[in-house]
């Protein structure tokens, strides 16, 4: 395995969006304790195969959308990541406008494999994508082979790696011929640059569309990354099942609906939630009345399941024959225990199932 030489010390500052990236230290502290992976970390943990690849993906993935800046506190995203791999949980899903700033999310991934999991590269699953805008300019965003390609040498070269598992087109464009971004991704697999490639929020017309085109050039599309919850229920209606006709895999983001299926919700908005920080993605007025009675409602069923909320909208998504993986995200280390003790249980009786679509039918009445 190939580790870049910069990868163990201060980055240089660059310009992204006009922004300069505050340098990130990725040197491990004198009294920081070297990491050994525990023993038993693959002795829980459920791993599926991504559609009719040779690929098994964790049940439970890591995302590295949120909390993993430059803007965060390092020890923390290192506490992280490390204990999602003594949890067994293999997979680490980045992209290259992660932050913020855009990129240091990489950087800091880049700088925890350099000093703690370098020799547990090849028991990794690191997946990064591109698509959105990233750079100033024509070039800095879309699906050109041109961005594509420009972007995942960044990525590579932000974490210190020769290559990625997994390389996503993370939106479609509908300004570039497909058969030119699915083109990109062939390339960036026979180039050794990515070992399979994906698609992020395809609809399933076009899932079908670059599926055919990734098949004819030889690189068939493993994976699918849609937004998939109880309360976004979108890809039930086309794409799931495109999913399991074409043979590609499923894993999705935001299974927990950026934390309104938590515990955090059910009565208020703590101060310190996403939703109280004016986040871009959860605003406060999304916390509705309603919503809250909905969430409380199912906190009740998950009560009656021995689960938390979050560990029945985890084993809720899941319960998909086809589905691979579930993408969580995470601000502090005792969050994804709690996810991963979700495949304690993850079958569902019918009568549970009614109770379920009941409570989310009446929220959208």
């Amino acid at each position: 395995m190939r580790i870049h030489p910069d990868a163990c010390h201060s980055s240089v500052a660059r310009l992204y969006w006009g922004q300069v990236i505050i340098p990130i230290v990725t040197t491990q502290k004198a009294s920081q304790m070297p990491y050994t992976a525990l023993q038993t970390r693959y002795a829980d943990m459920v791993y599926n195969r991504a559609g009719r690849s040779g690929l098994l993906l964790p049940a439970i993935s890591l995302g590295l959308w949120h909390n993993f800046g430059g803007v965060n506190i390092r020890e923390n995203g290192r506490a992280m990541v490390l204990r999602a791999f003594d949890l067994g949980i293999t997979h680490f899903d980045l992209a290259n406008n992660y932050g913020p700033p855009p990129g240091s999310a990489e950087e800091t991934f880049g700088g925890i494999l350099a000093s703690d999991l370098a020799p547990y590269r090849d028991e990794l699953i690191i997946s990064t994508k591109a698509g959105y805008r990233m750079w100033a300019g024509p070039y800095g965003e879309c699906g050109s082979r041109k961005y594509l390609i420009a972007s995942l040498d960044q990525s590579l070269q932000r974490m210190g790696v020769a290559y990625v598992d997994i390389f996503y087109h993370h939106r479609p464009d509908p300004n570039t011929p497909l058969e030119e971004t699915m083109t990109a991704l062939d390339y960036a697999v026979r180039s050794g640059r990515a070992l399979y490639v994906g698609v992020s929020n395809y609809s399933a017309e076009q899932t079908r569309e670059a599926a055919a085109i990734l098949r004819q050039l030889g690189t068939p599309c493993t994976i699918h990354q849609p937004a998939y919850s109880m309360l976004r229920r979108g890809p039930e209606n086309g794409l799931i099942p495109t999913l399991a006709g074409e043979g590609i895999g499923c894993i999705v983001f935001s299974p927990l609906a950026q934390g309104m299926l938590t515990n955090r919700y059910l009565n208020d908005i703590p101060e310190d939630s996403r939703a109280a920080k004016l986040s871009t993605f959860l605003r406060r007025e999304q916390i509705t009345p309603e919503l809250q009675r909905t969430i409380r409602a199912l906190n009740q069923l998950a009560e009656q399941r021995g689960q938390s909320l979050a560990q029945m909208a985890i084993a809720w998504v899941l319960r998909h024959p086809g589905m691979t993986s579930a993408l969580i995200g995470a601000s502090k280390p005792q969050q994804i225990d709690d996810c991963v003790s979700a495949l304690a249980n993850l079958s569902f009786s019918a009568e549970e199932l009614v109770a379920i679509d009941a409570v989310l039918a009446a929220e959208q009445s």
